[in-house]
């Protein structure tokens, strides 16, 4: 018999569904409990190579407080319905605000968005999980406080409690934003609350600002898991710098990759270029500002010289490598004269300065991101190809030239395969170098959606089977990548997830983690 939701919690009745969610109304209010179709609209639209209905949630809840986030885990409890908790609900490209199996009731935390404290002195803040990055740099800019953040490209929008649990990184020197976290509140399956690291101590002032405390540390399972709600985190704020010197160097061949890293790998290693380097690739460049079909109608991969045409025409570099210098005038001058010098010593590539490139958008955009600033911009490239399909895939690899150019080989081969471009960057860490490609495609089309899938699938088999794990993926695979982490650490991570959780009700499935 057909249910008169869209959706049922799997191994629930109607009936409990039904007593479930009168709990829920009788604690958060009717009108913050949605199950109509219109009103699941926003949490059912997904970006990612997968069917609609593997992701379709059977209600929506939206506490404003710690105590309904508490009670809700109760109801979920007594009922056994699993709840998928979100902040914002941005990350797009990895799955947005739906949930991660059909079923799920989303918890929906963006009510919950205070800024609890900020503190200019020692450049800590401490957030709930609906606050945003702009609401965060408006209360900063409000106050007058000197501190800067540090965001992922769809900054806006998207919030930093979500963000740094899904372990993102950002673009300024402290741009690995779960190493610049400190101290979690976090809701557990029993409904307990766990304060993380110095937290837990009465009358602390030490939460933001030690992130160890006593015994083992705690904080990163509750990051890329589903072993509590996370309801509060600290974060170390950046001082603004006296000065500040945003670059692009551009290179001229695909080929160049390799040299590339091997050129700036030291200097980010020293420090002489403290953030986050960004290999960025032309079509990821212009795919931010152009639309595919003015200047390829092809419905097989743009060609290569349809791509060097591009950046002549938009005098872009096929790689564009994007960097900032941090500090005094004069620290800047000593670390502006060695990266010249090392450019120069390489025969390739040549460097732009903010007064040289002028109005470019491009570079507009990367130089806000750097500084911490609020952008919406890389959502230009869901326009590249239009049809409202992406998914993000990442595997990391040293920062060694030669593995870049193994990657973009192997990338490129794949995508070719299935008529794909390669729209892409490769940021260099400190040892480590992220390989980000945006899989775009026409999700309207059931044959590019159906290849998407496909080439997906393909890319994670291909990559790990070289030695490059994926370090996030979008729900629809979560449990592939899972096992390319062995047996055994599946099993450690299900066994933890039993003792914390044994009714399985917290995001069942997150990061290949099942009960």
């Amino acid at each position: 018999m057909a249910s008169k939701y869209i959706a049922l919690p799997k191994g629930v009745s109607e009936q409990d569904f039904d007593a479930a969610l009168d709990e829920y109304r009788a604690i958060l209010g009717a009108e913050n409990v949605y199950v109509d179709d219109l009103y699941l609209a926003a949490y059912s639209k997904i970006m990612i190579p997968d069917a609609d209905a593997n992701h379709t949630p059977s209600a929506a809840i939206a506490p404003a407080s710690v105590e309904e986030v508490q009670r809700c885990i109760a109801v979920c409890n007594t009922y056994k319905v699993p709840v998928w908790p979100i902040s914002t609900g941005r990350n797009l490209g990895y799955g947005s605000a739906a949930p991660g199996s059909r079923g799920q009731v989303v918890m929906d935390l963006r009510r919950m968005n205070k800024i609890i404290e900020v503190d200019a002195d020692l450049g800590t803040a401490l957030v709930e999980p609906g606050v945003t990055y702009q609401q965060l740099y408006d209360y900063l800019q409000e106050h007058k406080i000197p501190l800067w953040l540090s965001c992922p490209a769809p900054s806006s929008i998207a919030g930093p409690l979500g963000n740094t649990v899904d372990r993102g990184v950002g673009y300024t020197p402290y741009g690995e934003h779960f190493m610049f976290s400190c101290g979690m509140e976090v809701v557990m399956p029993t409904g307990e609350i766990l304060k993380t690291g110095m937290g837990g101590l009465a009358n602390s002032n030490t939460a933001q600002v030690f992130k160890w405390g006593y015994g083992p540390y705690l904080d990163g399972i509750f990051t890329q898991s589903n072993f509590g709600v996370v309801t509060k985190l600290g974060l170390w704020l950046m001082p603004a710098p006296p000065a500040f010197k945003p670059f692009v160097i551009r290179y001229p061949d695909e080929t160049d990759v390799g040299d590339i890293v091997e050129t700036i790998r030291p200097l980010r290693m020293a420090m002489i270029i403290p953030n986050a380097i960004v290999i960025s690739h032309a079509l990821w460049e212009l795919g931010t500002q152009l639309k595919r079909a003015d200047w390829y109608q092809g419905t097989d991969s743009i060609p290569d010289d349809i791509v060097k045409e591009l950046t002549r025409k938009k005098k872009v570099g096929v790689w564009n490598v994007y960097c900032g210098l941090y500090g005094s005038p004069e620290q800047i001058e000593v670390n502006w004269a060695i990266v010249q010098g090392a450019i120069k010593a390489s025969g390739k590539g040549e460097i732009f300065t903010a007064e040289q490139v002028g109005d470019d958008r491009a570079f507009k955009y990367r130089a806000e991101l750097m500084q911490g600033k609020m952008t919406t911009a890389e959502f230009g490239l869901y326009n590249w190809r239009g049809g409202g399909g992406s998914a993000w895939f990442a595997p990391v690899s040293q920062a060694r030239g030669s593995e870049s150019v193994k990657q973009l080989a192997l990338a490129k081969k794949i995508l070719t395969k299935y008529n794909f471009d390669y729209v892409a960057e490769f940021i260099v860490g400190w040892r480590d170098m992220h390989h980000i490609i945006d899989l775009l495609y026409d999700r309207t089309n059931p044959e590019q959606l159906k290849a998407a899938h496909a080439c997906f699938d393909e890319l994670l088999d291909a990559f790990t089977k070289a030695g490059y794990g994926t370090y996030r993926v979008n729900t629809a695979f979560m449990d592939k990548v899972a096992d390319s982490y062995g047996a055994v650490k599946k099993d450690v991570n299900q066994k933890i997830k039993r003792a914390l959780d044994p009714n399985g009700i917290i995001a069942p499935g997150k990061s290949g983690i099942w009960n």
